[in-house]
């Protein structure tokens, strides 16, 4: 498995995803509320399986990838987030960008557990790949999570879609 970098905050950690985290995955992921603004459609197992493997593949591939939230106290898998290079047909392409990502159980949303996350995200990927821009696509009906991008510096620059969905593109603006 490829050399994942492990977050801390005071609630959070952040470290790779492992096979025995699949079972989690696929509880969350197949909660309507997860998937909500995220395609809409909750995933099978299979489906799961298939996400884990593509969050532990991506650091092999680019260096960066998405973690699995934990949290600190119980170990327990909480959501994820991270980074990832999707190679998204759309327009505008947000093609060789670290774009962000977060997504948490509906019982640890509202609570900061995602700012935490990207307290600790966003300086991990400006001290290692401070010359690639950082970009996210929220659903325009996801204010949660616009609200949580612009008070990180993240600002829309598109509106688009992508896979018959309206989004809203945003990018990180440097401090």
């Amino acid at each position: 498995m490829p050399d994942i970098p492990v977050l801390e905050t005071d609630r959070l950690v952040l470290r790779g995803f492992r096979p025995d985290d699949l079972d989690a995955m696929t509880a969350m992921w197949a909660m309507p509320e997860v998937v909500r603004y995220i395609g809409g459609v909750p995933l099978s197992r299979e489906q799961s399986w298939t996400r884990l493997l593509r969050q532990i593949g991506m650091w092999s591939v680019m260096n960066f990838g998405f973690w699995a939230v934990t949290e600190k106290t119980s170990g327990r898998l909480i959501g994820e987030a991270g980074f990832h290079e999707m190679r998204r047909e759309m327009s505008p392409s947000i093609e060789n960008t670290l774009e962000a990502g977060w997504g948490l159980l509906p019982d640890f949303r509202g609570r900061g557990y995602a700012s935490e996350a990207l307290d600790v995200m966003l300086p991990w990927a400006a001290a290692n790949h401070g010359d690639l821009p950082v970009t996210c696509i929220i659903d325009p009906e996801n204010t949660a999570s616009i609200r949580l991008a612009e008070r990180h510096g993240f600002r829309e620059f598109a509106r688009s879609t992508y896979q018959g969905t309206e989004i809203v593109v945003f990018r990180k603006v440097p401090a």
